[in-house]
């Protein structure tokens, strides 16, 4: 039924915060407590010709290369990963910094390259990183510090700057992935006591990028009760705060849109999955289908909103475009893709792929896949010039998820071949082949049993 005008001004009943709310008694329209959806029909979809459209571009996927790891050894220092390389013959500038958030996607990235390398090649990698965040956390404040110059060593201090909830939520994500995928049992150890020492302070945050890192962290970590607790609490958070503050053509919890913006989405898929929570799965896929249609040029390409922001009832600015935000949209994709199985969310994934590659507004190449390099965004001049620490990253945690996207489809089509290949083939000449022949008649070892067999009587 069509609303009348009156009733789609009107502003939204803003809803109680559930930060205090127990899991079990908040958001009763939510499935996962017996109720209905009450989100979806507030914020209409586009429309589904769009959103099912696959740019040109996509019937070819961009190429995928091996790994490499030139440029991230040549931002390695001594306690971890810097936030920019040190120009080749130079001495290291000590104003260069360790910063926290790069040494989380540092662990990651060393995780995600062990499925292809194998342990033994990022072991080290992967506990130095792990190092550079114990040695970030300060005990008695609970707290992460952001950030260390180059030539404090590694028994120097960290700057007494506290780091964002977003970096200390991204830390307890790199934190959780680790204790579900390392395969060193020490350094599960270590990770695993970091990640529940630090959970409670974490978990009380308020930033909905901090929360959404956070649910996505206790997701991927082995479940314990409080981990499962801190992860029901803050999807359900999440789930009432989009629903209390969406409204139509503008389904997001805030008034403006800024960096990392598919992690929200992202998480209430994962959540919504985990809980059995339907209504939550329905709405995080919502949000992020707009996300899409929203950073979707005419032409098919991606094109994420710019770093300055996108405030609510105005213009989505087109620059600057940075790596991580299309990393992020990509790992949604990727959550989509998994609770669904719906092509689309893997067309999303190649696209944004395909964006540091060249399919994108300015049509111009930001990683190079023989370094393992990114650059760090698009501006309205071309390309920025540095290859740092967050944009490097960031392209490599995409290119391994596009990796496992493809090796899954390769895999799947292997097996939807082999159960329909009929048990005889003839082959071209009209005779059998050799394969089908071997698949038609019994082996070898019956063959000569019942020849045996036969003989002895």
């Amino acid at each position: 039924m069509r609303r009348s005008s009156s009733r789609s001004s009107r502003a939204p009943r803003a809803r109680a915060p559930l930060a205090s709310a127990p899991p079990d008694q908040a958001f009763r329209g939510d499935p996962l407590h017996g109720g209905s959806p009450l989100f979806v029909s507030s914020c209409p979809r586009a429309p589904r010709t769009r959103r099912l459209a696959i740019p040109p571009s996509a019937s070819t996927p961009a190429r995928l290369r091996p790994i490499s790891r030139l440029h991230l050894d040549a931002l390695t220092g001594e306690l971890g990963v810097l936030r920019h390389a040190p120009r080749a013959g130079d001495d290291p500038d000590p104003a260069l910094e360790y910063h926290l958030a790069d040494a989380a996607l540092a662990l990651e990235v060393d995780l995600l390259h062990a499925r292809v390398l194998r342990w033994p090649a990022i072991a080290e990698s992967a506990s130095r990183h792990l190092g550079c965040i114990e040695s970030a956390y300060d005990e008695p404040s609970r707290k992460f510090r952001g950030a260390r110059a180059i030539d404090g060593g590694p028994d120097g201090t960290w700057s007494d700057a506290v780091a964002s909830p977003d970096v200390a939520g991204r830390v307890l994500l790199s934190l959780g992935r680790t204790i579900a995928e390392a395969e060193d049992p020490e350094l599960v150890a270590r990770a695993g006591a970091l990640f529940d020492l630090a959970l409670p302070a974490v978990a009380r945050l308020s930033s909905p990028r901090a929360q959404a890192s956070v649910v996505l962290a206790c997701a991927a970590a082995p479940a314990t009760p409080d981990r499962t607790l801190v992860l029901r609490t803050l999807a359900t958070n999440l789930h009432a705060l989009v629903r209390s503050f969406a409204q139509p053509g503008w389904p997001w919890p805030e008034h403006d849109m800024t960096g990392e913006t598919a992690l929200l989405p992202r998480a209430m898929i994962v959540a919504g999955q985990r809980l059995g929570a339907t209504t939550m799965l329905a709405v995080g896929l919502q949000v992020l289908d707009w996300l899409i249609d929203a950073q979707t040029a005419p032409a098919g390409h991606l094109s994420p909103v710019g770093s300055a922001g996108w405030t609510r009832g105005g213009s989505k600015p087109r620059f600057d475009q940075r790596p991580v935000d299309v990393m992020c949209l990509l790992l949604a994709a990727d959550a989509a893709f998994a609770a669904t199985a719906k092509p689309r969310y893997g067309e999303v994934m190649e696209r944004a792929y395909a964006w540091f590659l060249g399919s994108n507004d300015l049509g111009l190449r930001l990683a190079d896949p023989a370094r393992g390099s990114c650059r760090d965004g698009l501006t309205t001049a071309g390309l920025a010039p540095g290859e740092g620490a967050e944009a490097t990253l960031a392209w490599l945690i995409a290119a391994e998820h596009v990796r496992s996207l493809r090796t899954a489809r390769t895999a799947a089509a292997a097996a939807d071949a082999r159960a329909t290949t009929p048990p005889y083939v003839a082959s071209a000449s009209g005779t059998p082949s050799a394969a089908a022949a071997a698949r038609s008649r019994p082996s070898s070892v019956a063959i000569d049993a019942s020849t045996s067999s036969a003989r002895s009587r």
